[in-house]
């Protein structure tokens, strides 16, 4: 099932998120060659997935996930279809927002997440960070594939080859391949094919899974904070990184291997704070992802040489990489299987207000200024904020793991 999330997480963020920032100044240019109209693409499909999350996360504790993840496939390729065909803002909008928002909810980070917290418990943080090293291989792999379409075929064409692809490929695989839980198939979390040890000892190191309303939980509403600001500057650093190095002179192919230099990075992330979610305290954890984000943000802002910026670009990455598996584990541990749908899906609506901020804020502040430059210092400093956010944190239990007790129980009535 990693590999399986793996390449779920491959194409719902690197067909469209990784390729979005490829794809800017052609559709700007199309559009008016606004950047804040093209950044507010981003903003309506955030907008969407947040409002359908809680409703995805529930359907995902409640319904067999092949389902809800091949529904969420099935809306990304008729949304890249009708991108391919939009003519006016209000379509390319619209699209966006009907299938785009929908179908990366329902497909992406969320569902996949949710896949690989059913197979896996005491390595469910190096799980959760092989199965997303998909995001950022999509990122090494699609920017140069979207430079390569847009320069060779025009961007409409590469739209329309995503929509194949993803209904043609990617939906026959997710209905075929998908198992919601080990159970299904007579394994248990782990791969364990039985787990029958009847004096079970409890493990210290594990925290037991809180009981508390996923709203009223302290611990929830301080990851939303850090990890909503985090998302609010990385989506902006992303989306604008391919127009600031073309603005700089360079070509699309070069600013393509800066991004990809920078998701490449990312999975080095994703594996290393993967593990990391596993034997760390979430506040340490947390801070490396923050200030390994800030030495790269420092070093894309204080010098123009690509060689410079590609450095501060595979910081970034590093840091950037790691906070999907983090936050994925960080709720498992605090709600379990069982909630883990829910939880995860009222933490995108949580997020939200901070989260959709930094990428029209970084388009407006180019069409108001000619720079960047702004937008990106008040990115360092909504940074440092985080990491004082992160010191909310209440220390989890260190009590009994719950999951592995109820396994257990279970395992013995069965037998």
């Amino acid at each position: 099932m990693v590999a399986v999330a793996f390449f779920v997480d491959f194409v719902a963020v690197g067909f469209f998120f990784y390729s979005y920032g490829v794809f800017f100044k052609a559709i700007a240019s199309e559009f008016g060659n606004s950047r804040l109209g093209v950044s507010l693409g981003l903003t309506v499909t955030a907008t969407v997935g947040a409002v359908v999350a809680p409703l995805v996360g529930r359907a995902l504790d409640k319904y067999p996930l092949k389902r809800v993840i091949g529904t969420g496939a099935i809306s990304m390729a008729l949304g890249f279809f009708a991108l391919s065909r939009v003519n006016t803002p209000t379509e390319f909008y619209l699209a966006l927002g009907v299938f785009i928002g929908f179908g990366a909810s329902a497909m992406g980070g969320l569902a996949t997440a949710k896949l690989v917290t059913n197979w896996f418990s005491k390595k469910r943080g190096m799980a959760l960070g092989i199965a997303a090293t998909g995001i950022s291989f999509s990122g090494v792999v699609m920017p140069f594939i979207s430079a390569a379409l847009i320069e060779n075929y025009g961007w409409r064409s590469g739209f329309l080859l995503y929509a194949l692809f993803t209904g043609f490929v990617v939906v026959p695989l997710v209905l075929r391949l998908v198992i919601s839980t080990p159970e299904e198939v007579g394994l248990l979390p782990d791969g364990d094919s039985q787990r029958l040890d009847l004096n079970l000892t409890p493990d210290p190191n594990i925290p037991a899974k809180t009981t508390t309303p996923v709203l009223k939980e302290r611990n929830f509403w301080v990851l939303a904070t850090t990890v909503g600001l985090l998302f609010c500057c990385q989506s902006a650093t992303l989306t604008h990184m391919v127009p600031r190095i073309t603005d700089a002179g360079f070509s699309l192919q070069m600013a393509s291997f800066v991004m990809s230099l920078c998701a490449g990075f990312g999975v080095l992330g994703k594996l290393v704070l993967g593990w990391l979610g596993d034997h760390w305290s979430p506040r340490k954890a947390l801070w490396l992802t923050i200030v390994t984000q800030i030495i790269g943000q420092l070093a894309m802002f204080m010098d123009s040489n690509l060689w410079v910026f590609g450095a501060g670009a595979a910081f970034f990455g590093f840091g950037m990489g790691g906070v999907v598996p983090l936050q994925s584990t960080l709720i498992g541990k605090l709600f379990g299987r069982e909630k883990f749908g829910q939880a995860m899906g009222l933490l995108r609506p949580a997020m939200f207000p901070i989260q959709i901020i930094g990428v029209p804020l970084a388009g407006w502040v180019f069409d108001t200024t000619g720079s960047y430059n702004p937008a990106f210092i008040t990115f360092v400093a909504l940074y440092f904020i985080a990491a004082l956010v992160v010191l909310g944190f209440r220390q989890f239990t260190t009590d009994f793991d719950e999951e592995t007790q109820d396994l257990t129980a279970k395992t013995r009535e069965a037998s």
